[in-house]
């Protein structure tokens, strides 16, 4: 018998627990060629903000060992023309869709999400509050601030509103807490780590902007670390991303503490990964005689931790 796949993140209903990363999968449809959208748990868009982003100067993407820097800048065509055409796309995918927002004010936040309020076909929002690549300060070590957004985007939201969140901070967990008190149905854990690289043939660096964002296999266990810290005190869930490359990698996570799983970078090395990601995670509850996804959440043997009741 087939294990059953699906799980429930933030009361959004998923035929499994893999999602596309935002920032790394366009906006969604882009990639219906090349493989099936609707096998995906769902999809996770790439920032959309109120008005329209040039994005950052070249370049912007470089690889390292083991992972990819970007700075992009938050590049992207502005709410109101999403909706008007990337939106319409993915409704034919077949996949739920989390529309991640972004925003300097929380005026520009909740005048996104009032924009996508008048849709059809979403199923959940994503808050950015974590870009490392803007040149203002990153939003959730603002604690007031982020509270100030989450709460705004709550009060006027139709669907279930998620947080993502930076990893540079001292307690992970106790910042998914802050987003938890003010009404974040989940969290996403976590962004990318800032980093830099520097060619030494030009003693240049390899970012227009010197530093950005790090991404790849090289930062799954600082990931990992942040789910499982936040798991032990949250009782909203958990979308787990940052280096998942296969199942086992995600399984990982959700041993963790992750309901669900974002997958970037290895869908930049080929769209089919994320497919791969999804087989490898049902061959491993095969293997292992587990009936169903939901049953691994947070079941990490020998872990020293009490989840909040």
């Amino acid at each position: 018998m087939k294990p059953d796949l699906r799980v429930n993140f933030a009361g959004i209903e998923l035929k499994n627990p893999v999602l596309s990363a935002s920032g790394t999968f366009g906006y969604g449809y882009e990639l219906s060629d090349l493989i099936s959208l609707g096998r995906l748990g769902g999809i996770v868009t790439k920032t959309i903000t109120l008005e329209p982003r040039h994005g950052n100067p070249q370049p912007r993407i470089a690889e390292t060992a083991s992972g990819v820097l970007n700075t992009i800048g938050l590049q992207n065509i502005g709410v109101k023309a999403f909706v008007e055409e990337p939106l319409e796309k993915l409704h034919k995918t077949g996949a739920p869709v989390i529309v991640s927002v972004a925003g300097a004010s929380v005026n520009e936040y909740v005048g996104a999400v009032k924009i996508l309020n008048a849709q059809k076909g979403i199923s959940g929002i994503e808050l950015n509050l974590s870009c490392p690549n803007l040149k203002k300060k990153i939003i959730c070590h603002d604690l007031p601030l982020m509270s100030g957004i989450i709460k705004s985007v709550k009060k006027i939201s139709k669907v279930p509103v998620i947080a993502k969140l930076s990893p540079l901070v001292t307690d992970i967990a106790e910042l998914s807490l802050v987003a938890q008190k003010s009404g974040a149905d989940g969290v996403t854990l976590a962004n990318t780590y800032p980093a830099m690289a520097i060619d030494v043939k030009t003693f240049k660096p390899k970012l227009s902007t010197v530093k950005g964002g790090l991404s790849g296999e090289c930062v799954k266990p600082m990931s990992v670390r942040c789910v499982y810290d936040a798991y032990s005190v949250l009782r909203i869930p958990i979308l787990g991303c940052g280096g998942i490359m296969n199942g086992e990698d995600a399984v990982e996570f959700m041993l963790a503490g992750a309901s669900a799983v974002s997958v970037g970078t290895a869908s930049l090395i080929s769209p089919k990964n994320i497919i791969k990601v999804i087989d490898g995670i049902e061959n491993i509850l095969k293997e292992k005689k587990i009936k169903t996804a939901k049953e691994i959440i947070g079941s990490l043997k020998g872990g020293l931790r009490s989840r909040r009741e």
